[in-house]
């Protein structure tokens, strides 16, 4: 039987592992405190606390396995998976894929130049250079240990409940103005279907950028939303306003656009959402009252 193991169990891992249930899959995950492993398991998902710094409890689970997704982010000391259960994942023997949620943001800024797979990785931040660092740790498995690694390097990631449109209806929406400055997003769904193919075409040591077709200003993406409900968008912020926050003034900081031929050509992959309109326009119909 195919059995999913997730290493953090967000967003996407939730998705990933509702399709694969429907499928008839066993899924196992992990979670940060008690509560959410016990929600999960009411659920039907078999979960154990993980927090990167104590290895887990119980390794029945892990050594059953035959799929691995990773989502938990690299801290300073590095991968938190690997720090602690390098040798476990290098017994199972049932182990047939291996699924590590990067970023895009390993690319840095490219003055909003074209970047494929090949590109160099040019990340200045801390979180971008640990990701890098977390690339290439994994991608040596493949070849020291023979683990089936698979790198996606996922865009912003949007989706129902984490949209522009959810943004709106809460109130939390913001329009930043930064004429030129472009970002790739991914709707989730299409993130699974990507995981999917891979899952069925394995290709060890491969990495793959996973964005859709469009890379559009945020502001953009916010008017398009505002239109769709039938709302005035929030009012413009110009970058320059000393509102806004670093953190928010960190999103800014790179600009550039990545290329997603690859999970076509070597995956087959056809996007249900390749722009953010199409994303937004299902997602609306989903989340209708």
């Amino acid at each position: 039987m195919s059995h999913l193991f997730c290493f953090g169990f967000g967003f996407t891992a939730r998705r990933l592992a509702n399709k694969l249930r429907a499928d008839g899959w066993t899924v196992s995950a992990t979670a940060r405190s008690e509560d959410k492993c016990v929600a999960l398991k009411a659920e039907g998902i078999d979960c154990q606390l993980f927090d990167g710094t104590v290895t887990l409890a119980d390794l029945n689970a892990l050594e059953r396995t035959s799929h691995i997704l990773l989502s938990a982010p690299p801290g300073e000391e590095g991968d938190p998976v690997l720090n602690l259960h390098r040798d476990d994942l290098a017994a199972i023997d049932s182990l047939q894929w291996i699924g590590y949620l990067s970023a895009t943001s390993v690319y840095g800024d490219t003055g909003g130049r074209l970047v494929d797979e090949n590109a160099p990785l040019l990340a200045t931040t801390a979180r971008g250079l640990r990701r890098i660092d977390s690339e290439e740790a994994w991608l040596n498995t493949v070849t020291t240990i023979s683990l089936p690694v698979h790198v996606f390097r996922l865009a912003g990631i949007y989706g129902p409940g984490r949209s522009a449109i959810d943004q709106l209806r809460s109130g939390r929406a913001r329009r930043i103005i930064k004429p030129g400055h472009l970002f790739s997003r991914i709707h989730v769904e299409d993130i699974v279907t990507v995981l999917e193919a891979s899952i069925a075409r394995a290709r060890p040591g491969s990495v793959y950028n996973v964005c859709d077709d469009e890379p559009a200003m945020s502001s953009d993406v916010m008017e398009y939303a505002a239109d769709l409900l039938g709302v005035e968008p929030p009012p413009a912020i110009p970058f320059t306003s000393k509102s806004l926050s670093e953190m928010a003034r960190s999103f800014y900081a790179d600009n550039r656009r990545v290329d997603n031929q690859l999970i076509k050509s070597a995956l087959g992959v056809t996007l249900n959402y390749p722009d953010y309109r199409a994303g937004l326009k299902a997602i609306l119909a989903e989340t209708a009252d």
